[in-house]
C-alpha cells in the first residue's frame, strides 16, 4: 500500500491551517455542553429540593414590597400574621411549570447571542468591584467610568469572554441616575456582547429604559431582542426580600429586561456554614424569586442565580478562591439543571490581590469545575481580585487563556472511528516513520482538537532565556494597549451617538 501524496505545497497547507475555522469546528466556543461533573447524587439533589420547599412553606420570606406581596398572594402565597410570605409546595411547582426555559440572552450583535438551553456553558465578567488593580505596582485605586468602558472594550476583543456583566462600579459618578445611565452607555459602547447591569433604585429605571429603547430603535425592537439583563440581588439572605431591589426588578420586568435572580448568601455568615445548607438556602431563595417573577409575568426570562459565597471561618472574611467555593458553585449548577432552568453562579474569583500563582489556582480551579458541572452563565470568571474588591485589566486578558483551557476541559473527548485513529496508527506503524509528527492525521486536527494560549508561554527554558525572559504581566499590558489603540468596533454610529447625547447626560 502506498501512502497518499499530499498536494498543494507546504505554504498552502500552512495557510489552510492558519485560516480561521468555522465556529462549529473551533476547538472551543461559547455554549459547549458541560454537565459531566456532578458533586451531588440524585438523592442529594432531591433532599435539597424537598428541604428548600419545606423552608419556603414553613419559614418563608419577609421584606417584600406591597406590590410584590399583592402579586405573590394573588398567585397563592400566604402572608402570615408575622408578615412573612409563605409558599405552598403546589404554588412553587405551578410557577416552575410556567417558568421560562431554554432562553436566549441577546446581544447587540446576534453573532454573540447566548443559547442557555441544557447544560451549555458561557463565561463572562461580573461583580461590583470598587477598585482597579495595577498589576505592576500592586496599588488599588477607585474605579471610574473610563475603567468600566475599557473593561467592556477588552471583553469585546477576547474570544473566551462571552458576555459582559458590569465588573466594577464607576465611583466618579455623582448620583444614582447618572451612575445607572452611564454604566449602560460605557458598557454598550464598548462591547457588542450581551450586557448585564444593576440599577440603584426603581426611580432610575424609566430613563434607562428610554435610553435602551432609543439604542434599539424603538421599544418594540428592544422587547423583541433585549440585549441588556438586570442583575438583581432581590434577597438579603437569610430569607428576606430586598425591598428596593424587588421594586427595581418589577420595573425591569415591566420594561422588558430579562432578570438574574441573584441570591448571594455567605456560608457561615448569612447562610448556613455547611455547604449543603448554603446550597439549600440559595435554592429556596431563588425558588421564591421564580414565584415572584412568574406571578407578575408568567414565562418572563429569568436566570436561577444561586450565588452562595464561602467564608474563611477563622476570620469571617469571604473566601471566593477556595475549594469549598468551587464545589459549592458546581453544586448550584447541578440544582439549576435539576429544575431545567437557566442557571448562573460565581466562579473564577481570586482572593489573591494580584494576578499571581495563587490567583491562577483559585481562578482556574473554580472555572473548570463550574464548566464541567454545566453552569450556563459562569459569572466573575476572570479579572476579579481581593475577594471581588478589585478588577484587574491584565488579569482579564490572561483569564482569556485560562478560560480557553477550561472550555477545552468542558468539551471533553469525542470518540469516533476517525478520532480513534486506527488507520493513522496502521500507516505510521506499518509503513511510516514510527511517529505521528508531521503526518496528515496530526496536521489535520491542529486547529480543531487543540487550544493554544495567546499569551501563555510554552517555549523551552533555553528559548525563554534567549527571548529575554518574557513576563506574562508585561505581555498582557502590551495586549491591553493594542486593544485600546485599535478601532472600537462596538461604538455606536455617529448619528445615534449624537441623538443620544442630545437627550441624555452621557459622560463616557
Amino acid at each position: 500500500m502506498t501512502r497518499p501524496i499530499r498536494t498543494g505545497g507546504r505554504a498552502a497547507r500552512h495557510a489552510a491551517r492558519a485560516a480561521p475555522l468555522p465556529d462549529a469546528s473551533r476547538p472551543v466556543r461559547p455554549g459547549l455542553t458541560g454537565g459531566r461533573y456532578k458533586p451531588l447524587t440524585e438523592a442529594d439533589v432531591t433532599r435539597i429540593h424537598e428541604t428548600a420547599l419545606t423552608a419556603l412553606e414553613e419559614i418563608g420570606l419577609s421584606g417584600a414590597p406591597p406590590s410584590g406581596v399583592a402579586s405573590m398572594t394573588a398567585a397563592g402565597a400566604v402572608q402570615s400574621d408575622d408578615g412573612r410570605l409563605r409558599f405552598p409546595r403546589a404554588l412553587v411547582e405551578d410557577m416552575l411549570a410556567c417558568a421560562a426555559r431554554d432562553i436566549t440572552l441577546h446581544a447587540r450583535d446576534p453573532a454573540f447571542d447566548l443559547d442557555l438551553s441544557g447544560a451549555r456553558v458561557h463565561f463572562g465578567t461580573a461583580g461590583a468591584a470598587v477598585s482597579v488593580v495595577d498589576a505592576v505596582t500592586g496599588d488599588y485605586r477607585d474605579s471610574t467610568l473610563a475603567d468600566l468602558h475599557e473593561a467592556a472594550r477588552l471583553a469585546d476583543a477576547l474570544d473566551n469572554i462571552h458576555f459582559l456583566q458590569r465588573p466594577m462600579v464607576a465611583r466618579d459618578m455623582t448620583d444614582d441616575q447618572t451612575l445607572d445611565l452611564n454604566t449602560l452607555h460605557a458598557c454598550l459602547t464598548g462591547t457588542r456582547k450581551h450586557v448585564g447591569t444593576s440599577f440603584c433604585t426603581a426611580a432610575t429605571v424609566p430613563k434607562c429604559l428610554d435610553y435602551l429603547y432609543a439604542v434599539a430603535g424603538g421599544e418594540d425592537a428592544f422587547r423583541a431582542r433585549p440585549f441588556v439583563l438586570n442583575s438583581n440581588c432581590f434577597v438579603v439572605p437569610p430569607m428576606r426580600f430586598a425591598t428596593e431591589s424587588c421594586e427595581v426588578m418589577e420595573a425591569c420586568i415591566r420594561g422588558g429586561l430579562p432578570v438574574l435572580l441573584l441570591s448571594a448568601g455567605q456560608a457561615g455568615a448569612t447562610a448556613p456554614a455547611t455547604l449543603a445548607g448554603a446550597v439549600m438556602q440559595a435554592v429556596a431563595e431563588c425558588l421564591a424569586g421564580v414565584v415572584y417573577v412568574n406571578s407578575i409575568a408568567p414565562g418572563h426570562p429569568a436566570i436561577f442565580g444561586t450565588w452562595p459565597f464561602v467564608s474563611d471561618l477563622r476570620t469571617g472574611a469571604m473566601s471566593g478562591g477556595s475549594g469549598e467555593q468551587a464545589v459549592l458553585t458546581a453544586a448550584c449548577a447541578q440544582m439549576g439543571r435539576f429544575y431545567g432552568l437557566p442557571g448562573g453562579a460565581a466562579a473564577g474569583m481570586a482572593d489573591a490581590k494580584l494576578p499571581d500563582m495563587q490567583a491562577g489556582w483559585e481562578q482556574g480551579m473554580s472555572d473548570v469545575m463550574a464548566g464541567l458541572a454545566g453552569l450556563n452563565m459562569v459569572y466573575e470568571a476572570a479579572g476579579m481580585h481581593g475577594s471581588l474588591m478589585g478588577f484587574c485589566p491584565e488579569s482579564l486578558i490572561l483569564g482569556d487563556d485560562m478560560i480557553g483551557a477550561a472550555l477545552r476541559c468542558v468539551r471533553g473527548v469525542e470518540v469516533t472511528d476517525e478520532t480513534l485513529a486506527l488507520e493513522a496508527m496502521r500507516a505510521v506503524c506499518l509503513e511510516g516513520p514510527g511517529h505521528y509528527l508531521g503526518t496528515e492525521s496530526t496536521l489535520s486536527v491542529m486547529q480543531s482538537e487543540y487550544v493554544y494560549p495567546t499569551l501563555g508561554c510554552r517555549i523551552s527554558p533555553k528559548e525563554w532565556q534567549e527571548a529575554g525572559r518574557p513576563d506574562l504581566i508585561a505581555k498582557a499590558r502590551v495586549r491591553r494597549a493594542e486593544i485600546m489603540a485599535g478601532p472600537n468596533i462596538a461604538a455606536f454610529a455617529p448619528e445615534l451617538e449624537r441623538s443620544l447625547r442630545a437627550r441624555f447626560d452621557l459622560l463616557v
